[in-house]
């Protein structure tokens, strides 16, 4: 009962308050779907992508000397620690190359809570990675010694000062800032959730992280596909604009390693100040002999795999505020009888929804997409893994891969159901391959069943069992599970407001200059008392009842006055 006046209370104040609400919000909510299927097609006064920038391009060459510290990027660890990495001394690329020696130089953090005041030290470890390429004609790579420290004793909700590198040389950073996030609670959440992916580094990624940071995150969830170092010969050169046309004669698919380094400096202005959240895509398996992958992706990533019970650094979990973000591993084993699935349920079965209410998770290769780019790609992992990620009652997904965006209608099994996931994919970040702009249901377009081969794991193609598109591999018409498209670059910005709801905007690179202007937005909301995972605080019947009542009139009447509020404190 006193949760029946909580309530009541919340009920009467908002409609006062909705009753001052000038406007009515615009912005759909998901409580409306599903949506009829919408394409915005290809802007042809538009380029479809772009050259990378040059390594002697402003914000990729190195301008540090020797030992001072580069390519700083922060990570979330815990609602109370933060993994900060970054880079010294020089990377070589030769016929013959010496790596460097890490202990030459310290991994050392200073902090505090003061500009110029560092109460806190901590050090950590480093490492160096060599990329190494026994054939004729290729050079190899040996990088600068990367660092990684974790810094502890966190205030939740606290800016944090600090300077990294080592004092004995001494060969110290400049000062740079952060916040911490919100300690896990249904009650408090991030300010603004970043989500990109398939960045690269074009002109196209300059306008994409350009306009990212005018909308002022607090996190970053980068979905894969960072760098595009592996469209390169490893002498560098120009940049293949796709990727099967890349180095069709070579003994092995090469890289140009100081495309990574240049991505670190590029991105440094960003990751010193705002956590950036990574998983693994398939331009970072960077193939050597011996069967050697991922080498730069694991050694330059510091990511929460030890915190949160993993014992990879290719899938991990983390909380920011009331959600629990799970990041899985497209590109290694996915099976149910595996050790990613076994860690998954596992992390799911200890969930605790009345502390984290929303369940987001990311990969890289969408399971549900209508563009004829990567089409079923990965029907595979699908089959693995989605009534796991349905039965504990999934949010929102994220992905990548495709270049283009994509939301979907909640679906589950290809069938609309309300209780399923929203699945977007942003892999849009910018990247030289451009912009993905056939789709699989357009007048031959359709892929056949050999195409869109996975670089990991099975292939699973298979005609839909029901529906419009019952026999078929594609449908003819836009899917009804796909109830937006567009082919654009750009990121996205969550903002989860509170335990039920959250605005998920996307942003075009096109729209960049334009105020109160976006490709997507809607209100993602959540029906716990209709879609109950399998971890929940169990209520009474009647409890229960009376509460989705009240949360659906609450909900109606409660929108006006958040899309006023969000519109307000949005930026472009």
């Amino acid at each position: 009962m006193q949760n029946c006046k909580l309530w009541m209370i919340t009920l009467i104040i908002l409609l006062i308050v909705t009753k001052m609400a000038v406007a009515q919000s615009p912005i759909p909510t998901t409580l409306e779907g599903p949506f009829e299927p919408a394409t915005r097609r290809f802007d042809p006064s538009l380029r479809r992508g772009s050259n990378d920038l040059p390594m002697d391009h402003p914000r990729l060459k190195k301008n540090v000397t020797l030992n001072f510290p580069e390519q700083i990027a922060l990570a979330i660890s815990s609602p109370t620690s933060m993994w900060i990495s970054w880079v010294t001394g020089d990377a070589q690329i030769g016929k013959n190359v010496t790596p460097l020696d890490p202990s030459k130089v310290g991994s050392e953090v200073r902090y505090g809570k003061e500009s110029g005041k560092y109460e806190s030290v901590k050090k950590g470890v480093s490492v160096v990675y060599s990329q190494l390429y026994p054939f004729e004609g290729l050079l190899n790579y040996t990088s600068g010694i990367v660092h990684h420290v974790r810094i502890d004793g966190l205030k939740p909700g606290t800016k944090y000062y600090y300077k990294c590198g080592d004092s004995s040389i001494p060969a110290m950073s400049e000062e740079h800032a952060f916040e911490t996030l919100p300690m896990p609670s249904q009650s408090t959440y991030p300010h603004r959730i970043a989500v990109v992916g398939d960045l690269g580094l074009t002109s196209n990624t300059s306008t994409t992280i350009d306009h990212l940071i005018q909308n002022d995150p607090s996190m970053i969830l980068m979905v894969g596909d960072l760098t595009y170092a592996n469209q390169y010969r490893t002498t560098g050169g120009k940049g293949a604009s796709c990727f099967s046309c890349a180095f069709p004669d070579a003994p092995i698919r090469e890289t140009y390693q100081p495309r990574w380094d240049g991505w670190g400096r590029f991105m440094e202005p960003l990751t010193s100040r705002v956590p950036m959240m990574v998983i693994e895509g398939n331009h970072e398996i960077e193939p050597q002999v011996s069967g050697i992958t991922f080498k730069s992706y694991l050694t330059r990533f510091a990511v929460p795999s030890e915190e949160s019970g993993s014992k990879s650094n290719f899938y991990y979990s983390f909380d920011a505020g009331g959600v629990h973000f799970i990041m899985l591993g497209a590109y290694v084993d996915y099976n149910a009888t595996g050790a990613q699935y076994a860690w998954l349920k596992d992390d799911l079965h200890q969930l605790d929804r009345t502390v984290t209410p929303w369940l987001v998770a990311a990969w890289h290769p969408p399971w549900y997409n209508s563009y004829s780019s990567h089409y079923q790609e990965f029907e595979c992992m699908r089959q693995e893994m989605e009534a796991l990620l349905y039965q504990y009652g999934v949010d929102i997904v994220f992905s990548g891969h495709v270049h283009a965006y994509e939301r979907m209608n909640r679906v589950y099994n290809y069938m609309l159901d309300r209780c399923g996931p929203v699945y977007i994919t942003v892999g849009d970040g910018g990247n030289i391959e451009q912009v993905d702009v056939d789709f699989a249901d357009d007048p031959g377009k359709c892929p056949s069943a050999g195409d869109n081969t996975p670089e990991f794991g099975g292939v699973c193609h298979l005609n839909f069992s029901s529906g419009p598109a019952k026999g078929s591999f594609c449908w003819n018409k836009q899917p009804e599970w796909s109830a937006f498209r567009e082919s654009s670059f750009g990121h996205g910005i969550l903002e989860v407001v509170n335990s039920t709801y959250a605005l998920w905007t996307w942003h075009r690179n096109q729209d960049t200059y334009k105020e109160d202007s976006h490709g997507d937005q809607i209100y993602i909301v959540r029906q716990p008392e209709l879609c109950s995972p399998s971890v929940k605080p169990s209520v009474s019947p009647s409890e229960s009842s009376l509460s989705a009542a009240l949360h659906s009139l609450v909900l109606s009447l409660s929108l006006p006055l958040l899309g006023m509020f969000s519109l307000l404190s949005s930026s472009k």
